[in-house]
């Protein structure tokens, strides 16, 4: 168990104290804080009066607006609309809950009369992270408001031992609780860790051996060996000759390439760009289809054929899929629905019944927010030209939203448009059926030339 503290740990209430003052202003009438943004707030929440005389507030209104700070910023309204996490934080969290035998616990100083109000709203964040969190895993304070919250995080963390789970790890932003965990007997086998956020205890109680870090930065948590293996990978735009001996080079499985009809050669050549002429920057021709499969056949690795330029493609791409040798499971077919049609897909699924046969349907966003049952008659009817697996932009508004509906109707999902490590890592996560991304990610050695961050082509100098 790795266990979280809430607020100023997985909470930033920064936010909580900027909606608060809002709130007042808008009960009132009054335009104390029209300028206040949650960025001008450096105090703990629970040091508000200074924050009132930093803004040059009148010592005669300041007892008002405390009052009323007090008495509504714990409300079930203001818990659950006003509180906001920190960057990144339910990445961590998330990855963490998919290692195996692993889970997060949480381990507040909030008293026991808020628990439904902290579930619902942490619940509620972590949504659209595929992070939930269980009541039998939250503890907290068994005293009253700021009331020994030290002892409380001690008996929180005692508490989860007896229930038979290792704490390897605790985190907090308070110096004080982590020197009282620290105190533990069995406190050696527990990482403390500090979020260096706005805490309201003295920084010299921190315990020498506690590890303090201001950000949650997922990049370098994980790693490729931690990925979860039920997620295929494809490498996106196998188009020169550079990106395939990454490719080659790297244990991802699938290589996507975009395949074009070149009318000077009547070739199958690999390109992304739909205007482009028949040579690239150096002049040379483009990488052919033919030559990419027979290096790809030979290396044991799988094809995904990107069919979106037109139909004409349909039957020399499966002429030459089977001149090399690519037997079903090592096969894919990737095409726009207005582009290839009913016939088009037909046919793919009828040529290899047991490959991957897949179209993207951004196009379908704004019906699955407005109609989700009519998006739900159209995939079916999609399923029925031969599709079984459908592609989701990582980019798209509605992404959330049309990811959790295609879950829920048992269809599988790939997710594409992800275009660095951090975007990638959070794709995975989400655990769809696959991601398609450009490896562009030289942390971990890959060095994938796909459209990068942005549509920026990313260069990089390799020593030794």
């Amino acid at each position: 168990m790795v266990l979280f503290d809430v607020d100023g740990t997985i909470l930033d209430m920064r936010y909580m104290v900027y909606h608060t003052l809002q709130a007042y202003d808008a009960a009132h009438g009054t335009h104390f804080f029209d300028k206040l943004q949650p960025t001008d707030i450096t105090v703990h929440e629970d040091h508000v009066t200074r924050l009132l005389a930093d803004l040059n507030i009148a010592p005669e209104d300041q007892p008002a607006i405390i009052d009323w700070y007090k008495a509504n910023r714990w409300t079930r309204e203001a818990v659950l609309r006003s509180h906001q996490p920190y960057e990144g934080v339910f990445d961590v969290i998330r990855w963490i809950q998919n290692q195996p035998g692993c889970v997060v616990g949480l381990n507040t100083g909030r008293p026991e009369s808020i628990r439904a109000e902290t579930l619902a709203s942490l619940n509620m964040l972590g949504a659209p992270h595929r992070v939930a969190f269980r009541d039998d895993l939250l503890h907290m304070n068994p005293y009253d408001w700021q009331q020994r919250v030290p002892d409380a995080k001690v008996s929180g963390v005692i508490e989860f031992q007896a229930r038979g789970y290792r704490v390897v790890a605790v985190i907090d932003n308070e110096p004080e609780n982590l020197r009282a965990i620290g105190a533990l007997s069995s406190a050696r086998e527990i990482l403390l860790l500090h979020a260096r956020t706005i805490y309201e205890t003295q920084g010299s109680l921190l315990p020498q051996e506690a590890v303090s870090g201001d950000d949650y930065d997922l990049t370098a948590l994980a790693s490729r060996r931690t990925l979860p293996a039920e997620v295929e990978l494809v490498w996106h735009g196998i188009n020169d000759e550079a990106n395939l001996r990454q490719f080659l080079a790297s244990d991802i499985p699938w290589g996507e390439c975009d395949i074009h009809y070149d009318p000077q050669t009547d070739d199958l050549v690999l390109h992304h760009d739909e205007n482009a002429t028949p040579y690239d920057d150096e002049g040379d021709g483009y990488l052919r289809l033919d030559d990419l499969l027979g290096e790809l056949a030979a290396a044991g690795k799988k094809v995904k054929l990107d069919l979106k330029a037109g139909p004409e493609l349909i039957e020399p791409s499966l002429e030459l899929v089977k001149r090399h040798g690519f037997t079903d499971d090592r096969l894919w077919l990737n095409g726009y629905v207005q582009q290839l049609g009913e016939e088009g897909f037909r046919r793919l699924a009828q040529a290899h019944p047991g490959a991957i046969v897949q179209a993207p349907v951004g196009f379908l966003e704004p019906l699955v927010v407005s109609a989700p049952e009519k998006t739900h008659e159209i995939i079916d009817m999609f399923c029925t030209w031969g599709m079984n697996r459908f592609s989701l932009d990582w980019r798209s508004r509605a992404r959330a939203e049309f990811f959790d509906r295609m879950e829920q109707w048992g269809v599988n999902v790939n997710i594409y448009g992800v275009h660095d490590l951090r975007s990638f890592l959070q794709a995975v996560l989400l655990l769809p059926r696959s991601v398609t991304a450009d490896f562009n990610f030289p942390q971990w050695h890959y060095y994938g030339r796909g459209s990068g961050e942005g549509g920026v082509y990313y260069e990089y100098q390799l020593r030794r």
